[in-house]
């Protein structure tokens, strides 16, 4: 998994796996999800994320179990 936050376009995006995207979905104004050729989840960008995330340029990352 890698996410990636761009100030000058103020994009966060999520990748879920290194697989070619094959169809991309703006589900809600702003959020892009990406799928690959099986329809599976490949990871989702947000728009404008700075007003959409508390703080985009910092990630906890947490593992339970």
């Amino acid at each position: 998994m890698k996410v990636t936050y761009d100030a000058e376009t103020d994009t966060l995006r999520v990748l879920l796996k290194e697989t070619p995207i094959a169809e991309s979905d703006e589900e809600k104004a702003g959020v892009i999800i990406d799928f690959d050729a099986n329809g599976d989840l490949v990871g989702f960008e947000i728009m404008d994320a700075s007003k959409r995330v508390n703080e985009p340029r910092r990630i906890d990352f947490v593992t339970v179990g």
